[in-house]
């Protein structure tokens, strides 16, 4: 499930076209489609596809599972932060894709999970997705919280929804920077060039902020710390490219040629804070980053000397 909280921005705006906007690769009329089916709701009651959307509104979108597609559980080990009876805080390694999809059926954290947890899994999100509610790339590392119960998942989605999940990453990016900190406000949105890609956009997107603070000079790189107040598909690769520091690793929106021989993007999610959405109580998370992240900051720092 998908839970979205209405800005500004999208008072007024029709939900098939605000849906459009956040689902990716599904078109306006699939989305249509599943808006008269009743997988859409704008405060627990069913729309229509023109309804216009208000001050407030929350819009739970819930996806159809594929046919014939079966997930096996996997015994494959996690790096559990914490786990209770409605959630499991894991730190996901680089190189693993959150949950199954198109070419990715096995091998997933959601794989890992059904092993782990067995039947103890949310199954708000269906069966491609039992328990997941947030994501990060498959080839960033970090701090994920996953929904056991269905209250939980319920309870995290909507503190996502409104932004107030702290989340703190560590990169590397390219070239230096006047200044010590900064803030991109930038909307982003689908690519209008390149459908698999996202975009900071002059017109139409959805509001993305990135606070940003540099760690460590490197030379002709900047190991730096991000925060971020929305959470928009690729949104710190996409704003960090946009201010002319793409991170390290990342040929999609960065230098097609790389300096090093890495996996993917020098990006780590080593902070994840939030509120217990059963007990009230406020939970913070770190994790170190991987082992290879440090030895590309040994290497850089030994050049720098």
């Amino acid at each position: 499930m998908e839970v979205y909280s209405i800005e500004a921005e999208d008072i007024n705006k029709r939900i098939d076209m605000f849906l459009n906007e956040e689902l990716e690769d599904i078109s306006r009329s699939a989305i249509q489609r599943l808006i008269e089916k009743g997988f859409v709701r704008v405060n627990g009651e069913i729309k229509s596809k023109n309804y216009k959307l208000r001050q407030n509104d929350i819009i739970e979108a819930d996806m159809p599972e594929p046919e014939g597609v079966s997930i096996e559980p996997e015994n494959i080990p996690l790096d559990i932060l914490f786990e209770d009876d409605d959630l499991i805080v894991v730190n996901k390694p680089q190189n693993m894709v959150v949950h199954p999809a198109p070419g990715h059926y096995t091998g997933t954290l959601v794989n890992a999970l059904m092993y782990h947890c067995g039947d103890r899994l949310s199954g708000i999100n269906g069966v491609l997705r039992p328990g997941i509610v947030h994501r990060i790339d498959k080839d960033t590392s970090g701090v994920l919280v996953i929904a056991k119960s269905d209250a939980a998942h319920r309870g995290l989605s909507l503190q996502l929804a409104e932004h107030s999940m702290k989340r703190i990453y560590e990169a590397v990016v390219y070239n230096g920077f006047d200044e010590p900190e900064g803030t991109v406000d930038a909307n982003i949105g689908r690519s209008q060039n390149d459908r698999k890609k996202m975009a900071v956009l002059s017109r139409g997107g959805r509001t993305a902020v990135t606070h940003y603070r540099v760690l460590e000079p490197l030379g002709k790189l900047t190991y730096i710390e991000l925060r971020l107040e929305t959470g928009r598909t690729h949104q710190i690769r996409v704003h960090m490219a946009y201010i002319g520091h793409p991170l390290l690793g990342d040929p999609v929106y960065g230098p097609k040629k790389q300096l090093f021989s890495l996996e993917g993007q020098m990006l780590h999610a080593g902070v994840l804070g939030f509120v217990h959405p059963v007990s009230g109580e406020y939970m913070e998370f770190r994790a170190e980053p991987p082992a290879y992240f440090g030895k590309i900051l040994d290497i850089l720092r030994s050049k720098k000397d």
